[in-house]
């Protein structure tokens, strides 16, 4: 979670209290430095204040970061698919910079769903599979892909993560497997739009991959924070 100060008058004398909103963590475990992934949205409480905060601003921070999309949330397997749409990239640049990904995965693919070209945040990082990470830069090199697809403008890869999955584009060269998802070797974390992760869960479901948890890692996970 991240917040501002609340704005205008509280009640009874107390200040307002803070905007908050969660927020996926975009850096990777080891930096120093946290990073999100955020879009203006159109008289949104926080979103508008967020592209206004100048360094020594008031930022607030959760105590303890929350979620599933964790590796070990997810058994072993040989190919570690990351779909997402819009800001819900943010996560996953956060684990494919993580060494343990390519100790655990012999692939490692982020597939980013986006409405225009513009809004394929890290396109070049990613398209130059992680050449500058100082940690996972030599396995990224062999083991890292990145399939961005657009919906609304001509784009080399066009339409929906759904239709790349069913008419097989997702599973296309460079990657090596299955031309569909297999439960014995593929491991998918889903964060975006509520739509897209509803589809996609039915799919890997129909595949015959099992969601996991924190508690009881299976072949799939979901960032339940963007469900309705």
């Amino acid at each position: 979670m991240i917040g501002l100060p609340g704005e205008g008058e509280g009640v009874a004398g107390k200040p307002p209290k803070p905007v908050m909103r969660a927020y996926s963590i975009a850096s990777p475990s080891w930096a120093e430095e946290l990073e999100f992934l955020s879009i203006k949205v159109p008289d949104g409480p926080l979103t508008g204040r967020l592209q206004a905060v100048k360094p020594g601003d008031q930022l607030y921070m959760g105590k303890k970061p929350t979620g599933t999309l964790v590796l070990d949330a997810l058994l072993g397997g040989k190919r570690l698919f990351l779909l997402s749409t819009g800001t819900g990239l943010a996560p996953f640049l956060s684990v494919a910079r993580d060494p343990e990904a390519y100790e655990r995965f012999e692939q490692v693919v982020i597939v980013h769903g986006v409405r225009r070209v513009d809004d394929l945040a890290w396109h070049d990082m990613l398209s130059e599979r992680l050449a500058d990470d100082p940690l996972v830069s030599d396995q990224a090199a062999e083991q890292f892909h990145y399939l961005p697809c657009v919906t609304r403008e001509e784009f080399h890869t066009m339409g929906r993560i759904t239709t790349l999955i069913e008419d097989g584009r997702l599973f296309g060269a460079p990657l090596v497997g299955d031309t569909r998802f297999n439960p014995e070797t593929d491991r998918v974390m889903l964060c975006g739009s509520t739509a897209m992760i509803r589809e996609t869960a039915g799919i890997l479901e129909a595949a015959g991959l099992t969601e996991g948890s924190n508690a009881n890692p299976g072949q799939f996970v979901i960032e339940r924070a963007f469900v309705d």
